[in-house]
């Protein structure tokens, strides 16, 4: 496994080790320790253990996001793509931080096999960008339908460069009607 730290240093892509031979491949998608290690070694802090499993699947255009549920609820995040392909946003809503508002994309695939750490504390999203895209993620918190926020996909102030090659985004009602970071409530 080896972790890789984003433009928002929170936020970290994991390669995990894959072993292929003519049979196929195999490879550890998730080891606690070793995941804890790899954070430590970046001086990141250990999160909360993961109590939810979720899997979405979606057809090319579907966005989804930008999510996050606030304190005492609030959720890490590490996805990762299974079937197809996605490009996923994680956007820093932490007032203090001196990376507030700033986003990072990762291309996550069944082929890269990447993965992505969110820490609390981030809105994330993601749009599919293949049909029949199936996302897994695993949370540091259960959903809270009380606790869940959303920002605005399109807010110009974060200015997400989405690769949606000319497709207008398929949304869900309160995606569309989410609030710009702005009037958002943050952490």
């Amino acid at each position: 496994m080896k972790l890789i730290r984003t433009a928002l240093p929170d936020v970290v892509i994991i390669e995990p080790a894959v072993y292929g031979d003519d049979r196929g491949w195999f490879m550890e998608s998730f080891n606690e320790g070793r995941f804890e290690d790899e954070l430590g070694k970046l001086g990141l802090p250990v999160p909360r253990r993961f109590v939810q499993d979720n899997h979405s699947c979606s057809r090319r255009g579907v966005l989804r996001g930008l999510h996050y549920q606030l304190a005492p609820r609030a959720q890490g995040k590490l996805v990762r793509v299974v079937q197809g392909a996605a490009f996923d946003v994680a956007v820093d809503i932490r007032k203090d931080s001196p990376t507030f508002g700033q986003w990072v994309g990762v291309e996550l695939t069944a082929d890269n096999q990447r993965q992505l750490w969110i820490p609390a504390g981030f809105a994330h999203g993601f749009v599919a960008l293949e049909d029949n895209t199936h996302f897994l993620y695993k949370t540091t918190d259960t959903y809270s339908r009380e606790h869940e926020r959303s920002i605005r996909w399109d807010d110009p102030d974060i200015g997400v460069a989405w690769p949606l090659g000319g497709l207008t985004p398929v949304l869900a009602p309160k995606d569309a009607e989410a609030p710009l970071l702005s009037r958002a409530d943050t952490f």
